[in-house]
Parts: structure tokens; C-alpha cells; sequence
């Protein structure tokens, strides 16, 4: 089960690394950066608007553990459209690792057999199993849908023109969905994730947009298409995105 837990999974290494990158060698920015971490805690620096672009154009950055990355460009991306609760930041990092890991994008959990290559086949077992399994495939019918819509938009929409595939409107239904039926579960609450999937599913369509910003940016990057220029002014448009 994905939980909402990468910051937990920070080493004090990923933290002296951020200090490093966002005072690039300056002495004096570097101790107002320690100075905030102390004060104010990591979310401080993982916060701080020097931090992502220090990822990408910094020889040290080389260094960074996945979740470190994974971590400060979702949360970045999440803020460009004006989603800033940190529990979905956590959430959807840890989303980004697992799935980026094996084949962990097409199964419920390591140990299940059962291989899931669309949001139909999850969404056709919701209701089969016992209560876990249910739980988890409806977690992960919204996790999937997301994965899928976020970082993978111009597929979706190359598959749509060529085979008549859905668009990203139809991952926004099924992942809003999947993440509502996982809410409702009584594991949720057990598991204190109830809150959590309500947001997700009430604001999926944002979420999935920070991902299409972190898919464009730094997997696919350099990539024009009338699709993708579509995609990018509408999610301007409708999240106030600065260019």
C-alpha cells in the first residue's frame, strides 16, 4: 500500500545536499538557508523556489536520491496550480517513486500476482475480493489513473488519435472515482487515509496537471505538438500557471 511518506524517508545526506544546492557555494546563503531549516523545519528548504532549478542545473545534484527529486519537483509542480497541501505533495511523490520502480505500476501490492494494464480491469474488481483487496484495488485504480494521465499525457493522446483510445478527461473520471470508492472504505480510516483520498479525488484534475508539468518538463522535454500546446494553455487558463 502507497502511503503518504516520502518526507519521512529524507536522510539528514538529502538535507545537507538542498543546502548546498540552493546556496550555490554562497557562505551567506547558506547559513540563512540553515538558519531556516532550524527555525522552520525541512519543509523550509524542500520549499524554497531555488531548489528545483538547482536540480536540474547543478553538477551536485547528480547525487540526489529519488525521492529527494521526486519530492521537491511534485511539490513544486503541485504549487504552479495552486495545490499546496503538503500531505497530497507527500502522497503523490511516493506515487512517482513506487510506481517508477519494476513493475509495481500494474499490481495492487508485490505479493499479488494479478496484472493490471488499464483502469477498466481495476475498476471491474473493485468490488471483488476480500476487504483488502478491494481496498487496495480502488487505491490503486485512482494511483494508476493519475500515473497514467499525469505523466504520460501525450501517450494518452497519440493513443486517442490512433486507436480511438480514451483522453485524459476519462483518467480524471476513473482515477476521481477510484480515489472516492478507496475513501469510503472502512480501511481508510483505519489506515488514516480517508482525508486524504477525498482530496484526491475532489481535486484530481489539478493533481494530474502538476504531473503533466513534471512529464513535460523532465521526461519528455523539448517535445511540440498541437495537443500538447492545447493541453498546457488550458491548464494555464484554468490554474493560473505562470509562464
Amino acid at each position: 500500500m502507497i502511503l503518504a511518506n516520502i518526507r519521512q524517508r529524507l536522510t539528514r545526506d538529502d538535507a545537507q545536499l538542498a543546502l548546498r544546492l540552493v546556496s550555490r557555494g554562497s557562505e551567506t546563503e547558506y547559513s540563512a538557508a540553515e538558519d531556516a531549516l532550524r527555525r522552520d523545519g525541512l519543509d523550509a528548504l524542500l520549499d524554497d523556489p531555488r531548489l528545483p532549478e538547482a536540480l536540474v542545473q547543478c553538477r551536485q545534484a547528480a547525487h540526489a536520491s529519488l525521492p529527494l527529486f521526486a519530492y521537491v519537483v511534485v511539490r513544486h509542480a503541485l504549487q504552479q496550480v495552486q495545490e499546496h497541501d503538503r500531505g497530497i505533495s507527500d502522497y503523490v511523490a511516493s506515487i512517482v517513486v513506487h510506481f517508477a520502480m519494476r513493475d509495481n505500476a500494474y499490481r495492487i501490492g508485490v505479493a499479488d500476482d494479478e496484472v493490471y494494464d488499464t483502469v477498466a480491469a481495476l475498476l471491474a474488481d473493485v468490488d471483488h475480493g476480500d476487504a483488502t483487496r478491494r481496498f487496495l484495488v480502488r487505491a490503486h485504480l485512482g494511483n494508476y489513473a493519475l500515473w497514467l494521465g499525469g505523466m504520460f499525457p501525450d501517450r494518452v493522446e497519440e493513443r486517442r488519435w490512433r486507436r480511438g483510445g480514451p483522453d485524459l478527461e476519462y483518467y480524471d473520471e476513473m482515477g476521481q472515482r477510484g480515489f472516492a470508492l478507496a475513501a469510503q472504505h472502512r480501511l481508510a480510516k483505519q489506515y488514516g487515509m480517508d482525508a486524504l483520498f477525498e482530496a484526491a479525488s475532489e481535486r484530481f484534475p489539478r493533481i494530474r496537471s502538476a504531473l503533466n508539468l513534471v512529464s513535460d518538463r523532465f521526461l519528455f522535454p523539448g517535445r511540440e505538438s498541437p495537443d500538447r500546446l492545447l493541453r498546457q494553455v488550458s491548464a494555464k487558463a484554468q490554474w493560473r500557471i505562470a509562464s
